[in-house]
């Protein structure tokens, strides 16, 4: 019997043994832990910073887009409207108003005033301009190249900056003289 007794007080130590040891963690335990769960939410944080910084992006490379498509459809309302009042004056040059240079233009003109590198407003319409609204960050260059007689390149460069880094979109257009041949 005293066999037995001594296997069942060595059998309650091995279990109050195993209760202590499974009862909590060790302090390296919890540092691991602690470690590993901090690592996988700054890597989650920086994941989601990325991401609406690309978006950030993505949204001023598309209003640049637009805005650079803009700059060449007000340049070609200019030849347009040129075409239009030639049918009370056959003199006027299809080109009129569109002389070589850099230029900036705005919806509310029918005219190019000189380039200053000034930067866009948005007023409370939401339409870009370079008198009224909240300023931008982005600046438009319309150039105008002559190619022939017949022909106008017009380059809308818009630039910008965001987080330190400059950027710029381009839209290139050729226009004809190809109303009156």
């Amino acid at each position: 019997m005293t066999y037995l007794l001594d296997n069942k007080k060595n059998k309650k130590r091995r279990e109050n043994k195993t209760k202590k040891n499974g009862e909590g963690f060790t302090l390296v335990e919890v540092l691991v832990a602690l470690f590993i769960l901090s690592t996988g939410i700054v890597t989650g944080l920086a994941a989601v910073n990325q991401g609406l910084a690309a978006t950030q992006i993505a949204k001023s490379k598309l209003i640049a887009a637009n805005l650079a498509q803009e700059g060449i459809e007000l340049v070609r309302n200019i030849r347009d409207t040129n075409w239009l009042e030639q049918r009370d004056n056959p003199e006027l040059p299809w080109d009129d108003g569109l002389s070589i240079g850099d230029w900036e233009v705005t919806y509310q003109s029918q005219n190019l005033e000189s380039y200053q590198g000034r930067h866009l407003k948005i007023d409370a319409n939401g339409f870009y301009n370079y008198t009224t609204g909240t300023d931008t960050k982005f600046q438009r260059k319309i150039t105008i190249q002559k190619i022939s007689d017949k022909q106008l390149r017009v380059i809308s460069r818009v630039e910008w900056q965001e987080k330190g880094k400059t950027y710029n979109l381009i839209a290139v257009e050729d226009l004809y003289n190809w109303l009156r041949q």
